[in-house]
């Protein structure tokens, strides 16, 4: 049954209202009810609704009749910049999506491009992208861990995790020379082999990283404060779920064991022993401890694809040698006219995939993660699509807050894990 409200207009409200100064509302009464709702705007400049998320509130006092999210305010038009670039030079914009796993993002636009030109990757190569993309996640959680814990209160935890993240991030300069929008992961590979000394780099910190995990677990999981504002908080079910879209941890924190690296494995994930962290309730406590458990997992396959590179040697190729999408050798350019002709053409004009679509998906920190690319046969893709996680996850956030207190919106928000980048593209 329908219901016709009455706006209140702004002019009337009285002082001492308890309005917050700046914040835009409006407030409707029903005279059949006597109930009166309060509109309000949190976004889009709310530290913790983590980028630019304007969310509508309808309140009944304090508790969230509906949340409306509204986006579209970060106007990347990454989509449609990558098809006015080549194949190449459109990597750097994975980078620039979901800012914080720009390598999960190369290796899943990799992916789909290699699909399109039919090009096998070396074995060496496959496992340092693995090794990447667990690094990743491990930095990805431990800015999400933070920055979670500080909407909630918990300011300590933000210091750690950020010196964590920092850790990965000097790892990933080491290798690369920039330590966020590397790009490392291309079509065809990698961009280069580790430099001297990366190696025992890693490998300090994957000794380093599992007491710092204790150290969180101690600090938060049981916490009674932490305990107070999380569990039962937020929760949506493994159906509505799936019906919504939602991957990734929000998705298996509801008790859905669903992981890409298990049941479509790539860039030979499938060599890797592994456990897929899966909770129960699906409440803002649940995604807690999936992360948490995520951490674990990622240590895990990092020392196994550690070992694997490690074994392949030091001169094993990370790089294919299918010249259609490979420069030459740099020993080649001195003494091959021709070499140097197709070195000049392949990074000023790019390559020429044929006609067709490919798909490149990977799991990434927030979901699944996939580019799809549309062939033409010219050097640069005619349509570019992407998936974002963060995307389909947003949309179970009005499920989660309605007949929640307003105060719970905070934890809601940080606990999906959302990226504005990876929502507005």
């Amino acid at each position: 049954m329908s219901m016709t409200l009455a706006r209140i207009p702004q002019s009337e409200f009285k002082p001492g209202q308890g309005v917050p100064t700046g914040i835009e509302l409006e407030r409707y009464y029903d005279p059949e009810t006597d109930q009166e709702t309060m509109t309000i705007n949190m976004g889009p400049s709310h530290p913790s609704t983590h980028g630019v998320l304007r969310l509508v509130l309808e309140l009944d006092g304090e508790t969230v009749v509906k949340c409306t999210p509204h986006i579209g305010y970060l106007h990347t038009g990454i989509e449609k910049t990558m098809e006015n670039l080549s194949y190449y030079k459109a990597l750097v914009l994975t980078d620039r999506e979901d800012y914080l796993s720009n390598l999960c993002n190369n290796l899943a636009y990799s992916l789909a491009v290699e699909k399109l030109m039919d090009v096998a990757i070396p074995i060496k190569a496959q496992y340092m992208r693995v090794l990447l993309n667990e690094l990743e996640r491990i930095a990805s959680h431990m800015i999400w861990l933070g920055t979670h814990a500080l909407d909630i209160g918990a300011m300590s935890v933000f210091f750690y995790t950020w010196q964590d993240r920092d850790l990965v991030l000097e790892i990933k300069e080491h290798l690369s020379g920039v330590r966020t929008k590397t790009s490392w992961i291309c079509p065809g590979g990698l961009r280069g082999p580790a430099p001297t000394g990366w190696m025992q780099r890693v490998q300090d910190f994957l000794d380093y990283f599992p007491k710092r995990i204790e150290m969180y677990e101690t600090l938060l999981t049981n916490n009674p404060i932490w305990i107070e504002r999380t569990r039962g908080i937020g929760m949506i079910t493994a159906e509505d779920a799936l019906a919504i879209g939602v991957t990734g941890p929000t998705l298996r924190a509801s008790g859905v064991a669903l992981d890409l690296r298990k049941h479509q494995p790539y860039s030979s994930y499938e060599e890797f022993d592994f456990d897929i962290a899966v909770g129960q309730v699906g409440d803002v406590y649940e995604r807690y401890r999936v992360r948490i458990e995520e951490l674990r997992q990622s240590l895990k396959i990092a020392r196994q694809a550690w070992a694997k590179v490690n074994a392949a040697g030091e001169n094993a190729p990370v790089r294919s040698a299918d010249r259609k999408i490979a420069p030459p050798p740099r020993e080649e350019l001195d003494t091959s006219m021709e070499a140097l002709i197709h070195h000049f053409k392949l990074y000023t004009e790019g390559y020429h995939p044929p006609v067709g679509e490919a798909i490149g998906a990977v799991e990434g920190p927030r979901g699944e993660k996939a580019y799809y690319i549309v062939s033409d046969g010219s050097n640069k893709p005619y349509r570019v699509k992407i998936k974002g996680p963060s995307f389909y996850n947003l949309q179970a956030l009005p499920r989660m807050t309605e007949g929640r207190m307003v105060a719970d919106v905070v934890a809601m928000i940080g606990s999906i894990d959302i990226v504005l980048g990876d929502i507005d593209r």
